[in-house]
């Protein structure tokens, strides 16, 4: 076996163990891949804990996500990989799983799409939602298909999320990213929500990703991440004296015949 694809294999089995590790996946959920050459995609197999994975137990795909060398069988989420691959050629590895926060937002319906913190928005800009399709089926991939293009990391709705980039250490790593700005986001609405970066900001952020050496393919565009003044306006609060507020009290007693 060449040292290279060795290497790459190495890096599979340690992706699939940190993965299993932070509680990522359960079971054996989830799926990793990586390109081998312009031809052939390295693969973990189904029915396997990728936390317990060996090299062997990895196989090789062709260019449409079928076998063509391993043991194990494929994975029937192949296809969301093959997508990926096949709308973005820049991409080098895929990793799919079910980060508990990310996943909840995703099954809530909801997109991470606040700018948030600068790191967050150089390294993501935002993270859309694509819709519901039924796993091991096309209808999976197909609700990715606008995003792909366009962003590094996708939520799926009522399943997980999917990132990509050109490593696996670096498909990983988003994935980290990803989990880590769904924690923000929900301590921060459990904090009486979050405040939201202006668009000035943000701009300046998106201009600095060169200089951060960050290549994301999204732009700044409305919604996307939602900045301050795309933000709603906080509900009208009505206020009201103490002696305001005892009068309404009493007078709710005195109509429910209570005094």
């Amino acid at each position: 076996m060449p040292s290279c694809e060795q290497q790459l294999r190495e890096q599979v089995i340690r992706a699939g163990r940190m993965m299993y590790e932070r509680g990522w996946i359960a079971a054996n959920d989830g799926n990793i891949t990586a390109r081998l050459d312009s031809e052939r995609i390295l693969a973990t197999p189904a029915g396997v804990c990728k936390g317990n994975m060996l090299p062997e137990d990895l196989i090789v795909c062709d260019n449409d996500g079928n076998r063509i060398s391993g043991q194990r069988e494929r994975t029937t989420e192949m296809g969301m990989h093959v997508a990926v691959y096949q709308g973005r050629p820049d991409i080098q590895a895929v990793v799919h799983a079910h980060p508990p926060v990310s996943t909840g937002f995703a099954v809530a319906g909801r997109s991470l799409n606040l700018a948030l913190m600068p790191e967050l928005v150089v390294s993501l800009g935002s993270v859309p939602l694509a819709d519901y399709g039924l796993p091991g089926t096309p209808a999976l991939s197909e609700g990715m298909l606008p995003y792909i293009p366009k962003f590094n990391a996708i939520l799926l709705a009522n399943h997980g999320a999917v990132c990509y980039g050109e490593s696996v250490p670096e498909a990983y790593a988003r994935m980290e990213t990803l989990e880590h700005l769904a924690r923000i986001t929900l301590v921060a609405e459990m904090l009486g929500g979050p405040k939201v970066l202006p668009r000035v900001e943000v701009e300046k952020l998106f201009a600095a990703r060169g200089r951060y050496g960050v290549h994301v393919p999204n732009k700044l565009e409305p919604g996307s991440p939602t900045v301050a003044e795309e933000m709603p306006d906080p509900e009208e609060k009505l206020q009201v004296t103490r002696q305001q507020l005892l009068a309404l009290i009493d007078q709710a007693l005195r109509m429910r015949g209570v005094v």
